[in-house]
């Protein structure tokens, strides 16, 4: 007798989300436009966004959106690693995070942040000459760490005096880049070492996480905040939180985890459906880090797979998800010195998304599309140097 079509598996991972045949582009860029909606409560209004408290403060919106972004991640960058060389990965890796992040900032310092203070001003006078000016904005890198509260020239701190703002970081999003370069920089480290090759070295590293998660070992003090509790500092990465170091390292080797397994990983509606009210339970009743962030992984790579053809045509003229994160937070402070809150949330978040996704369509066709374009761009003297190592490759015994 044959069963039924939700008990039986539609195939592997390995089969159904082979090359671009997946929906990651369409849920790249959900999780992107998810960023953005959980912001517009923190920026405009003051509060976290309703996850927050409905989950008991174990995460929002937005850093759920994050799991799945590093998740994604770890899959498709896995094969990165084990195909290219070293330097020529560390160089596709720059190619697609700093261009668009340089754009952005050159953006905000020299086009958002002068109009509004020229708003409030009536004038540009004194926007350069402050200590707090766009020059200490950029040679800061933005201030990537969400705590850092980096403003040019006063602008949000005036917002916030007027009660218009309550966030004081121009671009509180960046915060998860250097967690998303510090598993790049693992990937790399493991793909030059022959581990990645080693079927059993990135699961027990997903594993011995999610120990950790599990026992509490890396839960957060009483009262601190999401980027806060313990930490280490790297040469040039700067400090990072042990929490988001453990809960985002284990969403990237989940994710290089089912790429690895990917030809034993079945896609089934039947698992699915079993991991959407373990979901949900999670984040009612507890457990989100070591039970929902599982069963959320795995809907979103079983949704890659499932999604309509429709849908996984999303991305393929354009990766726009990037170009979303990284200006959606600087243009909904920018709406809220505005004023644009006082319109209610659907209208200020759909002027975000709007003004959101012109900047991220401009940033992909005028940089970062360019940008990748030079993946293939070997210096003058390395060219050089493989060309006299050639003719001693062919004749060596």
């Amino acid at each position: 007798m044959r069963r039924p079509a939700l008990l039986r598996p539609h195939g592997t991972l390995a089969q159904l989300c082979h090359g671009r045949a997946n929906g990651f582009g369409a849920l790249r860029l959900l999780l992107a436009v998810a960023v953005v909606g959980s912001h517009v409560y923190p920026i405009g209004w003051g509060r976290p966004d309703p996850l927050w408290l409905w989950s008991g403060r174990q995460t929002d919106l937005g850093k759920a959106a994050v799991l799945g972004f590093f998740a994604l991640s770890g899959f498709m960058i896995t094969e990165s690693a084990r195909r290219l060389s070293g330097g020529r990965f560390a160089w596709h890796r720059t190619l697609r995070l700093v261009p668009g992040l340089a754009g952005s900032l050159l953006f905000s310092a020299a086009v958002l942040m002068p109009l509004l203070y020229r708003w409030q001003h009536g004038s540009l006078d004194g926007f350069l000459s402050r200590p707090d000016g766009p020059l200490s904005y950029l040679t800061s890198l933005g201030g990537s760490a969400p705590t850092a509260g980096w403003d040019i020239s006063g602008v949000l701190a005036q917002g916030i005096r007027a009660g218009t703002n309550f966030d004081r970081s121009l671009n509180g999003a960046l915060w998860s880049l250097k967690y998303e370069m510090l598993c790049y920089l693992l990937a790399g480290l493991l793909a030059a070492a022959g581990l990645l090759g080693r079927r059993l070295v990135v699961p027990t590293a997903v594993l011995t996480l999610w120990i950790l998660i599990a026992t509490g070992a890396v839960d957060l003090p009483a009262g601190a905040p999401p980027a806060g509790g313990p930490g280490v500092t790297l040469p040039v990465l700067g400090q990072f939180s042990v929490h988001l170091v453990t809960t985002l390292g284990f969403a990237f080797l989940l994710g290089s985890a089912l790429r690895l397994h990917a030809d034993r990983i079945p896609v089934h509606d039947g698992l699915a459906l079993a991991a959407a009210p373990a979901l949900a339970a999670s984040f009612r009743w507890g457990g989100f880090a070591a039970v929902g962030q599982p069963a959320l992984v795995y809907l979103l790579f079983w949704a890659a797979a499932r999604l309509p053809g429709r849908c996984r045509r999303i991305g393929g003229r354009g990766d726009f998800s990037y170009g979303v994160y990284i200006y959606g937070f600087p243009v909904e402070q920018a709406l809220a010195v505005l004023g644009c809150a006082g319109y209610g949330k659907p209208a200020f978040l759909g002027c975000a998304l709007t003004a959101t996704g012109v900047l991220a369509v401009l940033s992909w066709y005028a940089v970062e599309r360019p940008a990748m374009r030079l993946r293939g761009w070997t210096p003058g003297p390395l060219k050089r140097a493989a060309g006299k190592q050639r003719p001693a490759d062919v004749t060596s015994p």
